[in-house]
């Protein structure tokens, strides 16, 4: 019993001596378990530097740069914006949603045609190939490189109950801007036009899944991205 309390008084001298007392005030840095990137390196706006020569922290922006998600010219294809591309509107463009409902289908706004379709669905792979893939994977069925972590809980998109039947476009949409279970929403990071880029993409690598390779033009398409492997 005595060593009961031995080990009891060590873990708890432990416990008050990593953990600051209320109230109490330190410059210190914080002992962080999990510091989930709360500290990170770098430069705090209108702050001084010792990094930079002169001393001052807020720089001028590096000759050529430009706010994420738009285009120079404010042009709205693939991703360059001049409207409320990364939401604060209504509508289904905007939320996925009708009169409180998902609903399915490519927004209007996008104006996807025979001549413009192609590029939107390789602009969702390229920004699903960034966001969603580490782990989703690289065909959808949730096997990416976090389940390697043991992160849990990834949804296989290949699955019949995300097919646009059972899980309308408007909810995947909605899912990708504002996230679900474990996994956070994107809404910051993903300009609305991307959102559905991506929504598109999902539903084409469903619809590959199920492809059947005897088919010409699936035999064709698997061919050529072996070749470009």
């Amino acid at each position: 019993m005595k060593y009961f309390f031995l080990a009891y008084a060590i873990i708890a001298a432990l416990v008050i001596g990593l953990l600051p007392m209320r109230g109490d005030k330190t410059a210190k840095t914080p002992i962080r378990l999990f510091p989930d990137m709360d500290d990170q390196d770098k430069v705090m706006h209108q702050v001084p530097s010792d990094f930079f020569a002169d001393g001052v922290g807020s720089r001028e922006p590096v000759d050529g740069t430009q706010p994420v998600g738009f285009l120079a010219d404010g042009d709205n294809k693939l991703g360059g914006i001049h409207e409320y591309e990364f939401g604060g509107e209504t509508g289904y463009y905007y939320t996925g949603g009708i009169e409180g409902y998902f609903s399915n289908g490519m927004p209007g706004e996008l104006e996807l045609n025979e001549e413009n379709v192609e590029a939107f669905l390789r602009r969702g792979e390229e920004v699903y190939d960034i966001n969603c893939m580490p782990c989703h994977g690289a065909s959808g069925d949730g096997l990416g490189i976090t389940t390697s972590f043991g992160v849990p809980g990834v949804a296989n998109l290949t699955l019949d109950n995300f097919g646009q039947a059972a899980y309308p476009d408007g909810r995947l949409y909605d899912v990708i801007a504002n996230g679900k279970g474990n996994m956070g929403g994107y809404k910051h990071n993903i300009s609305v036009r991307d959102r559905w880029a991506v929504v598109a993409y999902v539903r084409a690598l469903q619809i590959a899944r199920k492809a059947p390779l005897a088919d010409p033009k699936v035999k064709a398409a698997y061919e050529a991205s072996q070749a470009a492997n």
